[in-house]
């Protein structure tokens, strides 16, 4: 197997002195354009995490494994292309999450956890997207439009979550606790409604905040 550790950023330059989700101690995990890729030939291996906490994505089984080229991942869901961590990522309360994602397909997760039943973040139509949290679902639907190659921020705020679509706040919220738990991108237990589409960068945080979510749709509008 060929392996190469890539540790180049490929995301747009930032003024000196600038935001970086590393100024967040609440940073749990960020997995970062262009960074931390082991590949295996042209495909992903491992998806290291940015921070020093370890939830780094994986997938041993080459048939599995999303494409990569230039920063950006593709996964085929007829493959059940995904990436999973062994150490378990978990949302009790506030939580923030971004992404660079564009879905090809949709009833398709692009967070969620492939050991645990029931907790996910899917695409689940054209302008819905459905989170389920410990077993309970809730979905958001886009104001207008549909979802393309987005930059998507979710955040929950004492249990009510909202979603902003390329730095715009949709009109649609809900209110959903417990403990959102993540160990993979593009699938979730078992393996069920795997991910079609390409992703260049995710982050979550263990808190939330406006100064957060602005600072957030910012760093991710320049991907």
């Amino acid at each position: 197997m060929l392996a190469l550790r890539l540790g180049l950023s490929l995301g747009s330059p930032r003024p000196m002195g600038s935001w970086t989700p590393a100024d967040e101690t609440t940073l749990e995990a960020w997995y970062q354009k262009g960074e931390g890729i082991s590949l295996n030939g042209t495909d992903v291996s491992e998806w290291a995490d940015s921070t020093t906490n370890g939830h780094d994505m994986a997938q041993a089984t080459a048939t599995e494994q999303p494409a990569y080229s230039n920063g950006v991942l593709t996964f085929v869901a007829a493959d059940v292309n995904n990436l999973q961590t062994s150490t378990q990522i978990s949302l009790p309360d506030d939580f923030t999450v971004g992404f660079v994602a564009n879905p090809e397909a949709y009833n398709n997760v692009i967070l969620g956890d492939n050991t645990s039943s029931n907790e996910f973040f899917k695409y689940s139509a054209s302008n819905r997207f459905l989170i389920k949290i410990g077993g309970t679902s809730k979905t958001f639907t886009l104001d207008s439009g549909s979802w393309g190659d987005d930059y998507i921020v979710v955040t929950r705020r004492s249990g009510l979550i909202s979603v902003w679509q390329n730095g715009t706040k949709q009109a649609d919220t809900e209110t959903l606790a417990g403990t959102a738990l993540i160990d993979a991108i593009g699938v979730r237990a078992t393996d069920v409604n795997p991910y079609e589409g390409t992703v260049e960068e995710i982050q979550i945080y263990t808190s939330e905040s406006d100064a957060l979510t602005a600072d957030l749709n910012s760093y991710l509008s320049g991907i």
